[in-house]
């Protein structure tokens, strides 16, 4: 494409070495951002703060601000460039001059306060991802950069107003794609697609449930959405607070450093076992595949409310209230009254209870009026703390600990049964119980399911603290359960829910997304589907979509723009383990990271051939770096990491190591989509028949 020249700038270099003027303002904009940040730090807030306490404030929202203010040596500071025909918010009749914006991960000003990168998030940005040669948005130059090292090496232009000018495919933008992959997850803000931008900076008053294949981005669009809406509306978005959650730590460290890189420090990231851990409750026990399907299905929410509510009883003897010397009776019918007009407002169990010392108190001042004095508020509150109202609200709405709660009704079978009526069938309640009772909260084995029925329970009790925004991603693995564990963190916020029904690899796994959004509790989501891949070859794409009949019919697959011929290597083996160390050792000749997938039961033998090969390697979650690019991966763990290069360890014995063929082929699915540049898959027992 060809080279259009900055205005011109006395100091800068000659016109006819555009590179070196852009280097040169590269080097400026550094410069810059630099004496941004020693101004930061040069703040003295001694005089300024009113006490101790706002001076912590203060301190904290300045360190704050240092530590966004980081020049991130490996991350290009502007990766683009825009030249507008006319000053943006211009009208066409007012003739203003058009004006040139650095697109970059940050906003940087010089000394007198002038933009010499534009944060791109902000609205002049947005043509950078969406002008084109239909619609070029009053953009006459779009120029992107290309760099190694951090050192910008090359430039390309698009002159999206020059009829004349053919249309092409950037050679940058498709390098940058395959830059070969070592450390966390890459941002893509350089690579954003038009769909993809469409998600990113739509609304926060709405929820987004993206469908994407893999390689088609949903990840980072999910990443970069969170990024957008803090720049749009940091200010409610700090008072209200985000969080990301992934399926599993490995994930989260894989994708921990992308929002730092945008600028953003303080985004929370947990997985859904994080948000349902109690204290004093430790996970010691793993459900079978049937009892966790029944554990997770939304029907437990009934359960729970039912055993809950059966714990309130109407009073049966009249309170006596002494208040001096005067006596005051409230009757066992008004009491009744009191209890069951609480029950009938179906408001949270705690939140009822404190509520019934009140209304009897209530009911005891509106007698004292009756009786000639003039009772306060203060007399209201203290009737409430009488021992013989406390009494009677302990005896007719009891405090109830969740945790003890599900314990009973996973011990108790009559308890379950009395509750569980109409609801679960007879089997279902079967797989509930414990074999054998456990005594003491501390002394059970709880599973992981067990902790998500315990959450629900404790939200009947308390609200539980709503967010402003939660990113949920490989949604598709959740149950009914842990997706209404997650809808109580953005109850009063929004979401973006990203995942594919095609890799869901849990007995439980997501059916369809107006069902999982109706459970998270949000289900007027727009639901947007990507299928434009940018990550995996055409090649290896197409082969692993063989499998979508088998595995999520009527999925629409994934498109991939990237042809690479020799990218897909199948190979049948009579020694697997020296052939998986072969194959390693031929992917560690390129550049970029590696990764050894195998079923988790062979993931032992392979360790053992690599290091007896002297290869040594990192497990998934550890960073990838120069000299250690080889990760062993089990495929449990595979799900939303990727790699240059991947071996594939016999496909037959992922499918084998779950519990039934359809979700032993999303398992598959999902291995043999980790690769960027090249798949080698080895097998010895035949390949599974949906492959043929």
């Amino acid at each position: 494409m060809p080279a259009h020249a900055p205005a011109s700038d006395p100091l800068a270099p000659a016109p006819s070495d555009p590179l070196a003027r852009e280097r040169s303002h590269l080097a400026a904009s550094r410069s810059a951002l630099r004496a941004m940040r020693e101004d930061a730090e040069a703040l003295d807030i001694r005089d300024v703060t009113a006490n101790w306490v706002n001076a912590i404030v203060l301190q904290a929202q300045i360190d704050d601000r240092i530590k966004s203010l980081a020049d991130l040596s490996h991350t290009p500071l502007f990766f683009g460039r825009l030249n507008y025909l006319h000053a943006p918010g211009a009208t066409l009749a007012e003739g203003a001059e058009g004006e040139q914006f650095y697109i970059g991960r940050r906003h940087v000003h010089d000394a007198g306060g002038d933009p010499m990168v534009i944060d791109w998030r902000a609205p002049v940005s947005q043509p950078f991802y969406r002008a084109s040669r239909k619609d070029p948005q009053d953009v006459s130059l779009r120029r992107r950069f290309g760099y190694t090292g951090g050192e910008l090496t090359a430039y390309e232009d698009e002159h999206l107003s020059d009829p004349g000018e053919a249309s092409a495919v950037s050679k940058l933008l498709q390098q940058e794609i395959e830059r070969p992959r070592v450390g966390p997850m890459r941002d893509i803000v350089a690579t954003i697609q038009p769909e993809q931008d469409e998600i990113v900076r739509s609304g926060l008053s709405g929820s987004v449930c993206v469908q994407g294949g893999p390689g088609t981005g949903k990840t980072a669009v999910g990443l970069h959405r969170v990024a957008y809406l803090l720049y749009a509306h940091r200010d409610r978005l700090a008072r209200t607070g985000t969080l990301v959650i992934g399926p599993n730590r490995s994930f989260l460290h894989y994708i921990e450093q992308v929002l730092p890189a945008l600028g953003e420090l303080e985004v929370k990231q947990a997985t859904v076992d994080d948000l349902v851990a109690r204290d004093g409750l430790e996970v010691r026990a793993q459900d079978a595949a049937a009892t966790a399907v029944v554990k997770g299905d939304a029907r437990m929410a009934e359960v729970l409310r039912r055993a809950l509510g059966s714990h309130v009883t109407a009073p049966a003897e009249p309170l006596m209230v002494v208040r001096g010397s005067r006596r005051w009776r409230v009757p066992a019918y008004e009491l009744a009254e009191m209890v069951e007009e609480l029950q009938n407002r179906d408001i949270r169990y705690g939140a009822a209870r404190d509520a019934l010392p009140q209304r009897i108190a209530h009911a005891v001042l509106v007698r004292m009026e009756q009786a000639g004095e003039a009772p306060d508020d203060r007399v209201q509150d203290a009737v409430a703390r009488d021992p013989a109202v406390k009494a009677a609200v302990k005896q007719a709405w009891p405090p109830v600990e969740p945790a003890k709660l599900v314990l009973r009704l996973l011990a108790d079978p009559d308890f379950l049964a009395a509750h569980a009526e109409g609801v679960l069938t007879a089997d279902e309640q079967k797989l509930l119980l414990w074999p054998k009772p456990f005594r003491s909260m501390k002394s059970a084995k709880w599973s992981a399911a067990d902790l998500v029925l315990i959450d629900e329970a404790a939200d009947l009790v308390e609200r539980t603290h709503s967010l402003g925004h939660v990113v949920l991603d490989e949604a598709q693995d959740l149950s009914p359960m842990q997706y209404r564990a997650v809808g109580r963190r953005c109850t009063t916020g929004s979401a973006t829910v990203l995942g594919d029904l095609a890799q869901g690899t849990t007995p439980w796994a997501t059916r369809g997304w107006d069902e999982a959004l109706t459970h998270l509790g949000k289900p007027q989501a727009v639901v947007e589907e990507l299928t434009a891949g940018f990550r995996v070859p055409r090649e290896v794409i197409a082969y692993a979509s063989r499998l979508l009949p088998s595995i999520s019919p009527g999925l629409a697959p994934v498109s991939s723009v990237r042809e690479t011929p020799g990218s897909l290597r199948i190979a049948e083996v009579a020694d697997p383990a020296a052939a998986a160390v072969a194959a390693c050792r031929e992917a560690l000749a390129h550049e970029g990271s590696t990764g050894l997938i195998a079923a988790d039961a062979r993931v032992p033998a392979l360790a053992e051939a690599l290091l007896a090969a002297g290869l040594p390697y990192l497990s998934p979650g550890e960073e990838t770096t120069a000299q250690s690019r080889l990760t062993l991966v089990p495929a449990s763990l595979a799900k939303g990491l990727e790699y240059d290069y991947v071996v594939l360890d016999e496909p037959a014995a992922i499918v084998d190591g779950e519990p039934d063929e359809r979700t032993g082929l999303r398992r598959l699915y999902v291995c043999l989509t980790r690769a960027v540049s090249g798949l080698a898959l080895l097998h010895s027992a035949p390949l599974p028949a949906a492959l043929a």
